[in-house]
C-alpha cells in the first residue's frame, strides 16, 4: 500500500506532466498567440507601477510565488544570484506575489531578503489570469528582448540551464 506522500507526489507528477511538465509555453490560457507575453501592469511594492511593454529590449525573468511556498523561498536565493549575474546585461526579473499572499508578509520578506529586483503583488489575480491561469508556485516565465514567452517552468528548475539560456538570449538582437 503506498502511503499519502508517495500518493501525493504521484499525483503532482501526473498534473504537471498534464501541464506540459513546465516545458515551453505552449498552449497556455489566457496568452495571446505567438507565444507573446501578455500586456500586464505590475504594482510594485513601492506602489509604482511596471508594463510587460517596460521590458522590451530586455530579458525577463517573471516569477509567480508566495511566501507560504516552501520551494518558492528555497530558490529565491537562485533567483537573485541569477538575476546579480545577468542584470548588467540588461535582464530584469520581477517576482509577482500571488493574490491570496498577504502584502504585509510580502513587503516583510523582500525587506528582511534584501530582494535586489522587482516585487509586485497580484492582489486581484488578474496577473496570474492573463499568465495563463497560473495556479501553482513557482510557476516562472521566460520572455526575450522582443517580449515573446521562450520557457515557462513549473516547480523547481534547472539553473545551470536557464543560466545558458538568458546567456544565449542576451547576445541575440
Amino acid at each position: 500500500m503506498k502511503s499519502r506522500i508517495e500518493s501525493s507526489l504521484m499525483n503532482r507528477r501526473r498534473f504537471h506532466w498534464a501541464l506540459g511538465g513546465g516545458l515551453l509555453g505552449m498552449g497556455l490560457t489566457g496568452c495571446t498567440d505567438s507565444n507573446q507575453a501578455p500586456e500586464s501592469v505590475f504594482v510594485l511594492l513601492d506602489g509604482s507601477t511596471l508594463k510587460t511593454s517596460d521590458l522590451r529590449g530586455k530579458v525577463a525573468l517573471v516569477n509567480f510565488w508566495a511566501t507560504t511556498c516552501v520551494s518558492c523561498v528555497q530558490k529565491m536565493p537562485d533567483l537573485i544570484n541569477t538575476y546579480q549575474r545577468f542584470r548588467e546585461r540588461g535582464f530584469e526579473t520581477i517576482a509577482v506575489a500571488m493574490s491570496y499572499d498577504p502584502p504585509d508578509w510580502v513587503s516583510n520578506f523582500a525587506r528582511s531578503r534584501q530582494l535586489p529586483f522587482r516585487v509586485a503583488l497580484d492582489n486581484t489575480g488578474e496577473i496570474a489570469r492573463d499568465w495563463g491561469q497560473v495556479r501553482l508556485t513557482p510557476t516562472t516565465y521566460l520572455v526575450d528582448k522582443r517580449g515573446r514567452i521562450v520557457n515557462r517552468y513549473l516547480g523547481n528548475m534547472n539553473f545551470a540551464d536557464l543560466h545558458q539560456l538568458i546567456d544565449r538570449l542576451l547576445t541575440q538582437n
